[in-house]
Order: structure tokens, then sequence, then C-alpha cells
């Protein structure tokens, strides 16, 4: 192998995209909420053998709120690297 590493080549590109690379993190109560549903359509809403799955529901939804994620910077980063990945464009 030579010591000097092939170009990359692509297709031309206007930008160097990831669509949509936010996405929102699970809310931890909605399993608990997802079972307490299952245990009133299986017992009746006034069901007393729900209660500790209700209660557990409670203190879930009174809780501190979850951290807000940190920024996705991928597409920045992208950006940033465009100029050494694509080719000069062609002059008229």
């Amino acid at each position: 192998m030579s010591g000097s590493a092939k170009a990359i080549r692509l297709p031309p590109l206007k930008t160097l995209r990831v669509h949509n690379p936010k996405r929102q993190p699970e809310n931890p109560c909605i399993a608990i909420m997802s079972s307490v549903l299952a245990c009133w359509a299986s017992a009746g809403f006034n069901a007393s053998g729900c209660a500790a799955i209700e209660n557990q529901l409670r203190r879930c939804m009174d809780g501190p709120a979850p951290p807000p994620a940190p920024a996705n910077t991928i597409n920045y980063h992208l950006s940033r690297m465009q100029k050494y990945v694509t080719s000069p464009k062609k002059q008229k």
C-alpha cells in the first residue's frame, strides 16, 4: 500500500445533512400508564387491585421532569467537513 490515501469520491451533493437528527426522549411514565389502562380494562374502572399501579403512576407524574437532551450537532459538523469530502465545483 502506498502512503497517500485515495480521495473519497461522492456524487455532487448540495449539502451533507442527516434528516431529522432530533429524537424525542421516551417518557418513563408511558409504560406505567399502559399498565394502569390494562388493569382498568381487565378489572373495571374502580378496581381496588389497581391502586398500587395508580399510586406508582401518580408518583411518576408528580416527580421532577427529566433534564432536556443535549442538542444534536451532527449537521453542524457535516457542514464543516463538506469542503474536505466533496470535489470543487466546475468553473463555467
